[in-house]
């Protein structure tokens, strides 16, 4: 009988998996629940350079500005992940969008990858040929760039190489110089574990020297860094201290597969382990061809706040601009969606 039970319970969550993994996003509606009709919701396959890409389009018009966002991780697309419900707050109101799931990275992951091509470089390449394509598509001669955390890394990277092609770099939760932001985050979540009494952080923390020559190594990486993180506020969001309502967006994403969405802890890891070196490297430019703007949260030690605001002042370009946002830990495009919106309207 225990079995039936169980085989039954298997059976009926199989096909829930199945039945909120669609593999297609709903079109995009307006304030009163209609559906916009000049909107494009597209899910699309890109053969760029040795791989397949795959990236999501989305536009509640296609006349407007054509956007190339780059998401975070390495490894983590984060459509999933923007559970904006008002018309209003989003990227899509202002732009064409292609959310891109990067080389190695949710529907961008195949096994077949080698993992020599992983590096910072061939994503930039990847970003260039994407461009081109949004570019050709939607007959512009230049788009615009918003990158996020290891995504703003490589925003950077790009609109150095290939400034021709974009109106503006803009990066939240810009990454700078990551192996110090590690070490000042590091410090951070041992004092206040130490200040709280918090005896199974420091437990977990003195397992790992911030000081030894593999710091911050995958083991920290992918378990008590990100996890402390959220618990303290200073991770992936300030006032939502656990990672289960990201967990749950990814579960229930429609835009991807069940096998998408395996492919998408697979990615993860994947491109953490290839990739995280390359972040680690103190190499940003600092000189730019085209405006620069960061959006940064206060609260923010995944991505050192201080060393972003550091790295602003030094930066060199013909038009730039630091917002910092009070209530924000990483992602202040999605805890405060309102006040971002506001400020990428003002930039263009």
């Amino acid at each position: 009988m225990i079995l039936a039970i169980l085989a039954l319970f298997i059976l009926a969550l199989s096909l829930l998996l199945i039945l909120i993994s669609p593999g297609k996003l709903a079109t995009l509606k307006n304030k009163n629940g209609e559906i916009i009709q000049t909107a494009i919701c597209e899910k699309v396959m890109l053969p760029i350079n040795d791989t397949h890409l795959g990236c999501f389009i989305q536009s509640e018009n296609t006349n407007n500005p054509v956007l190339l966002f780059l998401h975070g991780g390495p490894g983590s697309p984060e459509l999933p992940l923007l559970d904006i419900k008002d018309p209003d707050k989003r990227l899509e109101q202002i732009f064409t969008v292609c959310y891109l799931d990067q080389r190695g990275a949710g529907m961008s992951f195949n096994r077949s990858i080698p993992p020599e091509s992983m590096t910072m470089e061939q994503l930039v390449a990847d970003n260039w040929a994407v461009t081109n394509y949004l570019q050709q598509r939607f007959q512009k001669e230049r788009i615009y760039i918003l990158g996020h955390s290891w995504g703003s890394a490589l925003g950077l990277k790009t609109i150095e190489k290939y400034p021709e092609c974009y109106h503006a770099c803009i990066g939240t939760g810009q990454v700078t110089q990551q192996l110090p932001s590690e070490k000042l985050a590091y410090d951070y979540m041992f004092h206040h574990a130490t200040e709280i009494g918090d005896k199974r952080a420091l437990r977990a923390l003195k397992k790992y020297d911030s000081n030894s020559a593999d710091f911050p190594s995958l083991g920290y990486i992918t378990s008590i860094r990100l996890s402390l993180m959220n618990k303290y506020g200073i991770g992936l969001e300030h006032k939502k201290h656990t990672m289960y309502s990201q967990t749950m967006r990814i579960l229930f994403f429609k835009g991807y597969t069940l096998k998408e969405k395996g492919n998408y802890l697979r990615g993860s890891l994947f491109s953490l382990q290839c990739l995280f070196p390359d972040l680690l490297l103190d190499n940003m430019p600092t000189t730019f061809k085209i405006p620069v703007y960061i959006i940064h949260g206060e609260h923010d030690y995944q991505v050192s706040y201080v060393l972003s605001k550091r790295f602003f002042e030094t930066m060199e370009a013909p038009a730039k601009d630091f917002f910092t946002f009070e209530d924000s830990a990483h992602s202040p495009f999605i805890e405060e969606p309102e006040r971002f919106i506001q400020i990428i309207r003002k930039l263009l």
